[in-house]
């Protein structure tokens, strides 16, 4: 039985280069190579391949060889954080006076490394528009757009693009289409099967899965695109995920999908007690049939993730003291560690923007972000519902 046979739950397990589920020393799990030199053979030749750990790293090695065969790559990049796989990206594929068509509802991350880089020190233009509707893509893609830069779903209000619909749209035009693939992972979803040129991911998240570590990770079949990436990774920015941060994201590879499975069946469950909450305004999650996009989600998706945002029929002021009641959910930005967090993306994950921006991002005074954890769902709910009674 070869490897390309091997299911997904079985792929996250097995770390060698070969398959063969050995190594020289018979490590079960693959060691931690902390050196930042590598001995040469001869003057500029190392017959192993290592010279110095920005360039190349073992421990790094078998991580990026695991990422891309999770998600159906021929290379992966690890980055020191999401926001360095995101900016060596934009460096990789734009030049100066690019021009870049995104997702309005993008992360508000992404979106300052737009305004910041890719704007002010490239010179090349940004154009947001509403992924959610397929024609708005098509009408702001033209032949002179350089990347099409997508997240599905967004964060932190879980809009869904059509992935196919516009890998299309962007080939046509010649454009390069990147996806942010951070909140559904590859074991739910996989874009470069639906016309992706590149994936992103901040590995800090799921991927990691235990709020210990930073990184980032950046994925592609083709292969100009990654020697550029890695240029641009090394030479350039400097930004290689450390040897340690690459231990700890195998560690918590090896239990991605149970997580996920965990996180899904979570989070479904806290959105339907949300869902018929008398304080509860609106609440978004793909899983739910009353998400507009939920027929999109079950045909793109294989699982619809771990995150729920949800708007309460309050001031922020409310709002704020509902969630300093809670006491299984962590007061806390990010996500995708095992335990359960809470957000107020106005003054918390979102607050570098300004009320302008997220006012057109649909951030209100309300919104709340929940990364349901993997605790008890029955102590989760409880949680909610004593915290919700203040209102």
């Amino acid at each position: 039985m070869s490897e390309e046979d091997y299911g997904f739950d079985t792929l996250v397990t097995r770390f060698d280069e070969d398959g063969s589920g050995a190594s020289v020393t018979g490590d079960v799990v693959p060691p931690i190579h902390l050196a930042s030199t590598h001995e040469m053979d001869r003057p500029g030749t190392a017959d192993h391949g290592y010279k110095y750990t920005r360039f190349g790293n073992p421990t790094r090695d078998v991580l990026e060889s695991r990422l891309a065969k999770l998600a159906g790559a021929a290379h992966a990049t690890a980055c020191a954080s999401g926001t360095a796989a995101i900016a060596a990206t934009c460096l990789a594929v734009l030049e100066p006076g690019d021009r870049v068509v995104a997702f309005d509802g993008i992360y508000g991350g992404t979106r300052l490394l737009f305004e910041d880089l890719v704007v002010d020190s490239l010179g090349a233009t940004v154009e947001y528009v509403d992924a959610t509707d397929t024609d708005a893509v098509a009408d702001a893609v033209t032949d002179d757009t350089a990347l099409v830069w997508m997240e599905s779903p967004t964060n932190p209000l879980l809009r869904l693009c059509d992935l196919a619909a516009i890998g299309e749209i962007a080939a046509a035009e010649d454009a390069t289409f990147v996806v942010d693939n951070t909140f559904s992972t590859p074991y739910f979803q996989r874009p470069l099967e639906f016309g992706a040129d590149v994936v992103v991911h901040s590995t800090t998240k799921y991927i990691n899965g235990h709020s210990d570590s930073m990184g980032g990770v950046v994925l592609t079949n083709d292969d100009a695109i990654e020697t550029a990436i890695d240029h641009v990774r090394a030479y350039e920015l400097g930004g290689t995920l450390s040897p340690f941060d690459c231990y700890l994201t195998l560690r918590g590879l090896r239990t991605l999908p149970l997580r996920m499975d965990r996180h899904e069946a979570n989070a479904r469950r806290i959105a339907e007690f949300l869902a018929d909450h008398p304080v509860v305004r609106r609440v978004r999650y793909p899983g739910l049939e009353l998400h507009p996009q939920h027929a999109l989600a079950e045909a793109q998706m294989d699982g619809f993730g771990g995150i729920v945002s949800f708007e309460l029929d309050a001031s922020e002021a409310e709002t704020r003291a509902v969630l300093e009641e809670l006491d299984v959910f962590t007061l806390a930005v990010s996500l995708g560690g095992t335990e359960s967090l809470v957000d107020h993306p106005a003054t918390m994950s979102a607050s570098y923007l300004s009320d302008a921006e997220r006012e057109a991002a649909g951030i209100s005074e309300s919104l709340v972000r929940i990364p349901v954890g993997i605790e008890s769902v029955d102590d989760l709910r409880t949680d909610l519902e004593q915290a919700l009674a203040n209102l």
